[in-house]
């Protein structure tokens, strides 16, 4: 009977990985390729995928394999994750009714045309009822999945399994009581001399040939992934040999796209080291978007923006932007991309004020689960939550609660990922540097295929064996803390911009 379950089990687990890569192929080419008549359409398709995924799910056949190979003791550690995994999806899938599915679908497809619109023309107002109506159906998600009391646990616990408010908020607090006194002490110093890249033009076309070095230089393999062009940089993976990645370019911003690129490669590089063997089960993901972000973030932030990064690359871009570069030293690159500043946009932001970008997501966020703050009011509070956090507000609705893809997602719940995904970061780059010996020379010299195998052994393979906190602890020694990022940013900071911190 075990072995019935067993095989029964396996068939329906590939099954739900490849519904959800064909889901996840039809939501990248939403925002890459898709003509701009096609949103009705696709939020129709979309609708009707997430409906079958969900009701192959729910089936009543999936629950009493689980239960028979629950009851077995001899699974071995790869098969009780698998079991473990598959039932933690099963029992949040099934409290959902199947209308509510499609609904959600339906209106995530048509919320991101919205924001598009809402978007290109800087009116929040063409938005908002997008935005009431998935909020609608995230509260009535959260409410069927179940909480004790704070919706937000259970809209976040699908993007980061086990976490929760109460958890979240301390290390938040920590955050915001560490980082604005750097924040001002840096902002108010006269900082060092930064190539003032803001004010040359770069063509197009070059940057979207460096971008593609860049990947390579990171070990991303361009025979199974690829990258594209969207308003907002995203992953989506349809397996390992299949990862989508997207970038944004702006003439008037090389940085943009140098960075989109970097952090997108890091979250590509992940999908793309999975475990091989599990690729068709629920350990073949990533444990957590937490864990993911600190790839992303790793590679964007503590490997990209350090000096022995752009040692290396300053002759590379100097290749494609001779005009742009001359007579720009190292130095002054290196101050050009590290420099901090009371930015609006988050995707731009500098690592000392990033978090602060997040925490106000995330207060906004529990303030709409929480049914204390009407989305009319979204733009007013997102402007003085910006002031007390950051220290300025947005100049229009682009730049302020229209600048983040993520609502129109339906995705409440996420932005925590990336504060996380900070956190975990530094503590991994402190054990690279362990292991690695000098991991400035490591990067100095090109050896970034290091760090990627490095990865891949301690993180990207091991799936989602165990919890995404027990992953960096097996890799590192510690957990999820504050102190290795402030440690990081301190340590950084102060040198580059000369001031105690």
């Amino acid at each position: 009977m075990k072995e019935r379950a067993w095989h029964d089990l396996q068939g329906r687990m590939a099954e739900l990985r490849d519904l959800g890569a064909i889901v996840g192929l039809l939501t990248w080419d939403q925002e890459t390729y898709m003509p701009a008549g096609g949103g009705v359409d696709r939020a129709r398709q979309l609708a009707a995928l997430h409906s079958l995924l969900h009701e192959r799910l729910i089936d009543p056949a999936v629950g009493d394999a689980l239960a028979v190979l629950e009851g077995e003791t001899d699974l071995g550690e790869a098969r009780r994750a698998m079991v473990r995994n598959l039932r933690w999806e099963r029992d949040r899938a099934i409290k959902v009714p199947s209308r509510l599915v499609r609904e959600l679908a339906t209106a995530q497809s048509e919320a991101v045309e919205g924001w598009r619109k809402a978007r290109a023309e800087g009116r929040f107002a063409l938005f908002a009822p997008h935005l009431t109506r998935l909020l609608a159906l995230r509260r009535e998600q959260a409410d069927a999945i179940g909480h004790g009391g704070e919706r937000y646990d259970a809209l976040l616990d699908g993007f980061e399994p086990g976490m929760r408010v109460a958890r979240l908020e301390p290390l938040f607090d920590q955050l915001r009581k560490e980082l604005g006194p750097i924040l001002q002490r840096l902002v108010e110093a006269a900082g060092p001399k930064r190539w003032e890249h803001e004010r040359h033009s770069f063509p197009a076309d070059r940057q979207w040939s460096y971008t593609l070095d860049l990947l390579a230089d990171l070990g991303f393999d361009l025979e199974r992934g690829r990258q594209d062009r969207s308003t907002h940089p995203f992953t989506s993976s349809a397996g390992r040999g299949d990862v989508r990645l997207t970038t944004r370019i702006a003439e008037d911003n090389l940085l943009s796209a140098v960075f989109g690129t970097i952090h997108e490669g890091g979250h590509g590089l992940y999908e793309q080291n999975l475990p091989a063997e599990h690729m068709l089960n629920p350990i073949g993901t990533a444990a957590s978007m937490g864990l993911h972000e600190s790839q992303s973030r790793l590679w964007e932030n503590l490997i990209g923006r350090s000096l022995p990064f752009w040692q290396n690359q300053l002759p590379k871009l100097r290749t494609y932007f001779p005009e742009q570069l001359e007579g720009v030293g190292v130095q002054e690159v290196y101050a050009a991309v590290n420099r901090v500043s009371r930015s609006q946009i988050r995707v731009e932001a500098d690592e000392v004020s990033y978090n602060l970008h997040i925490l106000l997501r995330f207060q906004l966020e529990l303030a709409l689960l929480r049914d204390e703050l009407p989305v009319d009011d979204l733009p007013g509070a997102w402007s003085d939550l910006a002031q007390e956090l950051i220290g300025a507000r947005p100049v229009d609705d682009r730049d302020g609660v229209l600048q983040d893809i993520h609502w129109a997602w339906g995705e409440f719940g996420y932005f925590p990922t990336y504060a996380l995904g900070n956190l975990y970061s530094a503590t991994i780059h402190e054990k690279l540097g362990q292991d690695l010996g000098d991991l400035d020379e490591v990067v100095r010299s090109g050896g970034l295929t290091q760090i990627r195998d490095w990865l891949a052994a301690r993180i990207h393979h091991k799936g989602r064996l165990c919890d995404a906190e027990e992953i960096v602890l097996q890799a590192t020694g510690t957990g999820l803390s504050c102190e290795p990022f402030l440690r990081y940013l301190r340590g950084k900071y102060s040198g580059l911009y000369d001031v105690a911190i």
